[in-house]
């Protein structure tokens, strides 16, 4: 696809957890809890308020029809604030300050009075029915010559366990979200500056690491098409996918609008009641209904059915629309006969409602009120397509599609937190702020100056574990051997089924410290660690893993070995050495290092050979 034809333009958002000990508003822990550890719920229904202008939020109102409640779990380590039963706390100071550490890393120009706000979000994920968020910098640079706009402090939803349900041990989290221009090209730069922010946060070793902790948020338009904002893509392999699917799928509604315009199409205003006309039909679906009703989409035969992403149509769009009134989905004749409804009944539907072949009839079934609700979504959707490409938020799909959530929000979802004081940032503050290492640096800096390996340097150093790693080389233990045993020897012990949050960093040191003094050999860390991920202490795990043998006992061992197989050796020579590595290694069980026993290998290999 040829993004430069097509007018790609893309910009991101970056939300990323701060690694704070309390949240931002209360003095909670940030902590996550696991399932089933709540030790009480509660219920709430929420709705849209009116902005300081009179106006409703677009993207709110949509959220309204979907009349939901909500259920939140509350635990031992959440309180008041979190339920939105008690004010909040002043803004966490240490979380402003690492947001302007994170602000001054990329350039940018700090706003003197920081002031919260109420960003009305419906949706379940915020009890009080808003986030709040605060606008902390402004004006940033990337590496690419485009800009970052705005970096704003919000407080983190809550988790969502499943359906309706969410738990408030993540809300309030602390977070920075980091917005981008629409200065990207193509899917290849839209990742790579996503790699970038990533990058910079992560050096301050001060956000949190793991699935669910960073999200980006991907804004993207084409010439002729509009501007559409995909969320929740938390893998940054999958941003350039997100981009391509989304420039694809505005691309193929910009054909289908030419189509439509150039048949004359146009979408009735209302729907038809045709439940009379499916008193006997053999369609499960439509029998459970309490009322049928039809959408009749003028010129649009052929056009609901065309696929504009991989496995997803223009139908696939409006079913989404009408799912927010809480109907299963939708059927239209471009896919009937089919799910149990006959030809018959179709050619009688389109007898009633007066239609060609050259028309499709979109078909909703449920409740009275869901039924219209959704027949009236429909309507809007099938409008959009006269026009082309309809402004939307967006939910990414795990291949990289993506699926309609609500409107783009607009200016009346904000407004003046009246709980929260300001906080001023003078200069002092910002001039006293250092700065931290990038980790490209680190990585850099890790390969020159300890010798590591150009790979192995910049996995350490953007690795989770890397305070462990530095630790490690701080306390006088070989870089390599270090970093190996932290990104491989942990990773292929955890694989094996190994509990490894059981190692603590101490006993980590301690199995290392053992291998430089010659207490344990490298063969035998795998099987160490093992010992201490199911309980044991480090001594207990190296004296059996690796019991103590001297220079002067491994010496005997090896001539001994070496003796009763003299025929062998002096047939093979040095081709000796490999098979019987192997043997001394097994019966020293990893309690030699295997560049000591080499060394002695050899020289009995060779006092044999010579040997008469």
């Amino acid at each position: 696809m040829d993004y430069e034809k097509i007018g790609l333009l893309a910009g991101i958002e970056i939300h990323q957890q701060l690694d704070t000990k309390e949240k931002l508003f209360c003095r909670c822990p940030t902590l996550l809890r696991k399932s089933g550890e709540h030790t009480g719920e509660y219920h709430r229904y929420l709705r849209a308020t009116e902005s300081e202008m009179g106006e409703i939020d677009g993207a709110a109102r949509e959220e309204m029809k979907r009349e939901r409640k909500f259920t939140y779990y509350t635990y031992d380590s959440t309180c008041l604030v979190e339920n939105d039963e008690e004010p909040p706390a002043p803004l966490n100071q240490e979380a402003l300050l690492l947001s302007l550490t994170i602000a001054k890393m990329f350039g940018m120009t700090p706003i003197e009075q920081v002031n919260v706000m109420r960003k009305l979000v419906i949706d379940g994920s915020n009890t009080s029915g808003f986030q709040r968020t605060a606008l902390v910098a402004v004006h940033g640079t990337l590496p690419n010559g485009g800009r970052i706009e705005t970096l704003c402090l919000e407080e983190e939803a809550a988790q969502r366990v499943e359906g309706e349900t969410f738990s408030v041990d993540r809300l309030g989290i602390p977070l920075v979200e980091i917005t981008t221009s629409p200065c990207m090209h193509t899917p290849e730069e839209v990742r790579e500056m996503a790699g970038y922010l990533g990058m910079v946060l992560r050096s301050t070793g001060k956000v949190k690491r793991g699935l669910g902790t960073i999200r980006q948020d991907v804004n993207i338009s084409i010439k002729g098409g509009a501007r559409i904002e995909v969320k929740g893509v938390q893998e940054l392999d999958l941003v350039a996918d997100v981009v391509k699917r989304e420039a694809q799928r505005q691309q193929n509604l910009i054909l289908i609008r030419d189509q439509l315009i150039s048949r004359g199409a146009s979408v009735q205003p209302g729907p038809v009641d045709v439940t009379t006309l499916f008193a006997g039909t053999g369609s499960a679906i439509l029998k459970k209904a309490k009322m049928i009703l039809a959408v009749r989409l003028n010129g649009f035969s052929g056009l609901v059915g065309t696929e504009v992403q991989p496995g997803r149509r223009l139908g696939t769009e409006m079913s989404d629309y009408a799912k927010i009134c809480g109907v299963g989905g939708i059927f239209h004749t471009d896919e009937l006969p089919a799910y149990g409804i006959t030809q018959n009944e179709v050619e009688s539907l389109h007898r009633t409602l007066g239609t060609d072949e050259n028309d499709c009839i979109v078909l909703v079934a449920a409740t009275p009120k869901q039924a219209h609700c959704a027949a009236m979504q429909v309507i809007k959707r099938a409008r959009f397509a006269l026009d082309g490409v309809p402004e939307e938020t967006r939910k990414m799909l795990p291949e990289g599609n993506s699926a309609y959530m609500r409107p783009l929000p607009g200016a009346a979802r904000m407004y003046p937190e009246t709980d929260v004081l300001p906080v001023n940032v003078g200069p002092s503050t910002w001039d006293c702020i250092a700065l931290p290492e990038l980790l490209t640096v680190r990585a850099h800096r890790f390969s020159t100056e300890l010798a590591l390996d150009e790979g192995l340097a910049r996995q350490i150093a953007f690795s989770e574990r890397l305070p462990l790693f530095e630790r490690s080389i701080a306390e006088t233990i070989n870089p390599t051997l270090a970093a190996s045993t932290i990104l491989m020897t942990l990773k292929e012990i955890q694989r094996d089924g190994a509990d490894i949050s059981m190692i603590s960093d101490d006993l980590f040191i301690e199995v290392l410290h053992a291998v430089e003094l010659g207490k344990a050999a490298k063969e035998a860390i795998p099987e160490i660690l093992k010992m201490i991920a199911k309980g044991a202490g480090s001594g207990e795990a190296i004296k059996k893993c690796a019991p103590a043998v001297s220079r002067d006992q491994l010496h005997a061992i090896i001539t001994k070995i070496v003796d009763e197989r003299a025929v062998f050796v002096r047939e093979k020579g040095n081709a000796a050495l490999a098979p019987l590595m192997g043997v001394v290694m097994a019966e020293v069980r990893g309690s030699s290092d295997g560049k000591v026993v080499s060394e002695l290998l050899r020289k009995e290999i060779a006092r044999v050979s010579t040997s008469r």
